[in-house]
Order: structure tokens, then sequence, then C-alpha cells
């Protein structure tokens, strides 16, 4: 696959305030909606006029639908449920639980047996995971009502204070549950993998670095991970189906 040069230099702040001084159609950043796909489509191309990595995904696989899921415990749960497997089988197994619990709560899940939950699919370090973010919901100790109406960082706060809820967990929420356009889960395997891949380098960044890489990307870095995850989807079906 053919590199393409990076986004040039990185400078704090700088591609944020271009954005948000040459276009202010969008309003503030959180009134914007993930569902609209003329305002995501608007910020797709801003960022592909600005960085080359963003041209080349968009070029690829144009503008991908945004990932949305439950603002709420179930929500949180199934984000667990899918972490490191496939869609298909995280998909299967999360089928399971919801014939087994019917509606998944934070009660349901405490309530239910343990082997009943290892029958649906779900290893014991995610079970222990959903049980204690459970607990922490019955206690109040994670209010997601308040997280929701918190800032990006004071909601990553007291979500990543909750034990079974790693940055990666949070920052999935954020995007994918409250719909929030400037996160980036820098740890994900699947964005570095895209971004290595456009590049043409032959090694990922690792974690540390791909943070600051993604800065460049700021006020929409959430719109940026979303354009890596549909490359590197589209890529690996593209690579299957020419196999």
């Amino acid at each position: 696959m053919v590199g393409v040069n990076a986004c040039g230099p990185w400078v704090p702040g700088l591609r944020a305030l271009r954005f948000a001084r040459n276009d202010t159609s969008f309003g503030c950043m959180a009134d914007l909606d993930v569902t609209d796909r003329k305002q995501l489509s608007k910020a797709v191309k801003l960022l592909a006029k600005e960085c080359h990595i963003i041209r080349a995904a968009h070029e690829f696989v144009g503008v991908p639908e945004w990932r949305t899921r439950q603002a709420d415990y179930a929500g949180l749960a199934r984000i667990i449920a899918y972490q490191q497997l496939s869609t298909k089988a995280a998909g299967t197994i999360w089928g399971r639980v919801e014939v087994l619990l019917g509606k998944v709560t934070p009660k349901g899940v405490l309530a239910a047996d343990i082997d009943s939950l290892r029958a649906c699919g779900l290893s014991r370090p995610k079970i222990a995971h959903i049980q204690s973010i459970a607990e922490a919901v019955e206690t109040g100790t994670l209010n997601l009502r308040r997280v929701a109406k918190a800032s990006d960082d004071d909601a990553r706060e007291e979500l990543v204070a909750v034990k079974g809820i790693g940055p990666w967990t949070a920052d999935v929420y954020l995007m994918f549950c409250l719909g929030r356009w400037d996160v980036f889960p820098h740890a994900d395997i699947g964005l570095s993998e895209a971004y290595r891949m456009i590049t043409g380098e032959r090694k990922r960044h690792p974690p540390s670095k791909f943070l600051k890489t993604g800065e460049r990307w700021r006020p929409y870095r959430g719109v940026a991970a979303h354009m890596l995850w549909a490359y590197i989807n589209a890529a690996r079906d593209a690579q299957r189906g020419g196999a």
C-alpha cells in the first residue's frame, strides 16, 4: 500500500485555533450532533484539507457512520464485552447476555449467576469488570448522568476511578455513548495500525507518541479516529477479497 506524507510538524493548539477562527458555523463543540451527516461530513472535509493522512482515509472510505451506543450502564457493559474480540464474536456473546438478562442493568448483572454469564461467553475478568461497574453505579460512586454533563476530562476522571474501566474504555464510552467529537483513544491498536498502513511506516507508534500525533486533529480527534477505524476495516476487507 502506498504511503502518503504525514500531516507536518505539530504545533500545540495551532490547528484547533485555525478551525475555531475560520469556521464558526459549528457553534460550540457541545452543540455538535454526531448523527448529523452534514456536520460530520464537514468535520471530515476540514480534517482532510489539513492532513494528508485523513485525506487518504477519506478518499478510500468517504464519510463513515459515527458509532453510537446507549448512554447508560448497558452501553458501558457492552463496550467491556466487545474488547479485544471481533465484532461478530462479541455480538454473539452480547446477544446471549441480553437473552439471559433481558434488559442489561446493574441489578440484573449483580444478581446473575457467574456460571450463567460464563456460559454466554464472557471471560471471568470481563465479568468481574461489569460487576464492579454495576456496583459502582448502584452505590452512586459512578453517576452516569453526571458523567454525561461533565467536560471530557472530568468525565474521563470519574470513569477511570472505577475498577474495570481503563482509559480506552472511558474514551470509547465518551465517543460512542455520549457523542464527544474530540476524544482520542490513543492506545487503540486499530487506530495506530491504520495510521501505519497509510503512512507506510514500518512500526506502529507507541501510545505515548500516538497521543501526540492525535493532537494535530483537534478539535475533531474523535472524527479522525472514526476515519482511521473505517480505513483499516475497509483495507482488511479489500485484502481478504483479493486473497
